[in-house]
């Protein structure tokens, strides 16, 4: 049996971009998909259901995979859908996280071909992650690797969509060179890896701009591009501008569990801000708590706040696109967030990219 692709339809305006799966799921773009790890899960799926507007989400296949239980559950012909009870687009990954970490003993093949078979929307390879300190010969090595990989799942997928990740670390050229090898190779879905550190020390743009300009100017305007790990509410709609769809993170439960409460200019750790005026929510987390403190202090709650916030910053983005109004919006945020965080290099990044 033969299976589409995930398609973008690009016919009209910005806003009606959409991504369409062959089992029929659909959501307009920009996307946000929240990370959900079934047995650890911060905000658990019935709030999901109960509190938010999630269209969907991304799982780690690694962990599923290496469960015996859950991969037996799999391999007696569970799907993922019905085993999550999420009727949205979900993506899968492949366990390339943690091999900076630990030795995974799992090959490509192996787990390109697990989350084919339990039914994924979109399937990812087991690339390479290049660290920004990776020397040029070591993120070269990489990339190459990560090509060579995703042309082997590219011959393994049948029922998804593979994400074809571009790599290449801190070396403009080398990031070029794989989107061009992406686009050679056929992918339909690019996923920009190893990005998000650029941004997180500084909140400096410059690299992530001219990175996503790139790959969007050579995948063309019809190829989604999602940014792996983008999940801060304040550069979202940034990356959206320089051409980015789609993006993933844990950040929600990860900000929460540091004592972090997210706002659209950015995330701050005082609740006497909040107190004084400085930002009001109005998530069914805060628009009931007694102060703020409350919020700061149940580490559940904090998560759904973040998560509100994230979801809404993707709904304000997609009714900006609409109405044609993004640089109206990108300035509010930009005023806002320097105003709170003066040593951030956001505003002098954007008017570099701009300039």
């Amino acid at each position: 049996m033969m299976y589409s692709p995930v398609n973008v339809q690009c016919s009209g305006p910005p806003h009606t971009r959409s991504l369409s799966t062959e089992s029929g799921r659909k959501s307009r773009l920009p996307l946000f998909l929240p990370v959900y790890q079934p047995q650890s899960a911060i905000v658990p799926m019935q709030d999901w259901r109960r509190h938010f507007d999630i269209e969907g989400c991304i799982v780690n296949a690694y962990f599923l995979y290496k469960n015996r239980d859950t991969r037996s559950l799999f391999a007696e012909g569970q799907e993922l859908h019905r085993y999550l009870n999420f009727d949205g687009i979900i993506m899968t990954d492949s366990g390339a996280f943690q091999g900076l970490t630990r030795q995974l003993f799992l090959k490509n093949k192996t787990i390109v071909t697990f989350q084919d078979q339990i039914g994924a929307d979109i399937v990812s390879p087991l690339d390479l992650i290049t660290p920004p300190g990776d020397r040029r010969i070591i993120a070269e090595k990489k990339m190459n690797a990560t090509h060579s990989r995703i042309r082997e799942a590219k011959s393994i997928v049948r029922r998804s969509t593979l994400a074809g990740v571009q790599q290449g670390g801190r070396f403009l050229d080398l990031r070029r060179r794989s989107a061009e090898a992406l686009v050679a190779i056929g992918v339909e879905y690019i996923a920009i890896g190893s990005l998000v550190p650029f941004f997180s020390r500084r909140r400096n743009l410059e690299f992530i701009g001219n990175v996503l300009r790139d790959a969007r100017a050579i995948a063309g305007p019809d190829i989604p591009i999602h940014v792996y790990g983008a999940g801060d509410p304040a550069e979202l709609p940034y990356l959206v501008a320089l051409g980015a769809d789609i993006f993933d993170s844990s950040s929600y439960g990860h900000y929460a569990v540091g004592g972090w409460y997210m706002t659209p200019f950015g995330a701050i750790n005082q609740p006497d801000r909040i107190v004084a005026g400085e930002y009001g929510c109005g998530c069914h987390v805060c628009s009931v708590a007694t102060n703020p403190s409350a919020v700061f202090n149940d580490k559940s709650a904090l998560a759904a706040h973040n998560l509100w916030t994230i979801m809404e910053t993707i709904k304000r983005v997609r009714r900006a696109l609409a109405e044609n109004r993004l640089s109206l919006l990108l300035s509010e945020i930009l005023a806002q967030h320097m105003e709170w965080f003066p040593e951030s290099e956001l505003g002098k990044s954007w008017d570099s990219l701009n300039g």
